[in-house]
């Protein structure tokens, strides 16, 4: 049986040390994009749409830049691949430790973005949502 990479009813807030006091849109660099603005591309228009492991491997593919015709011929190989090497978890995304972003799922795993600055966030974070664990972003500095 293949390993479920996904979290269920969970909230992840942002990281302790994040400097962010509200959400923000992850910029582009020049070279191309970066896989937090990809990231927040495809959560952002996609509310409870993708599970961690779906929105994992979809960054990887338009990060790589992988082109359809090869994804729709070697999707089951490309996904194997991808997932056969170790690979950080949501907690260690760019989105909760650096731009301010909290990242719910629902029961099914899927996951939207709530921004540190809302109600919402503050409700979610401080455990106002039965039956939803809470967990924090991991930090960016070891101290």
């Amino acid at each position: 049986m293949a390993m479920d990479w996904n979290y269920y009813d969970t909230f992840i807030t942002v990281a302790p040390d994040c400097s962010a006091e509200r959400g923000i849109i992850p910029p582009e660099k020049k070279s191309g994009r970066t896989k937090p603005s990809i990231e927040y591309d495809l959560v952002a228009n996609n509310p409870y749409k993708y599970t961690q492991e779906e929105l994992l491997f979809q960054t990887h593919v338009l990060h790589k830049e992988i082109p359809q015709e090869e994804l729709e011929a070697r999707e089951a190989e490309l996904r194997a691949e991808f997932f056969s090497k170790p690979t950080a978890c949501l907690r260690a995304s760019m989105l909760p430790k650096k731009y301010g972003w909290g990242l719910h799922f629902d029961s099914q795993g899927r996951l939207a973005l709530v921004p540190r600055e809302t109600a919402e966030y503050d409700r979610l974070a401080g455990g106002g949502e039965p039956g939803v664990k809470v967990l924090a972003a991991m930090r960016s500095s070891r101290k």
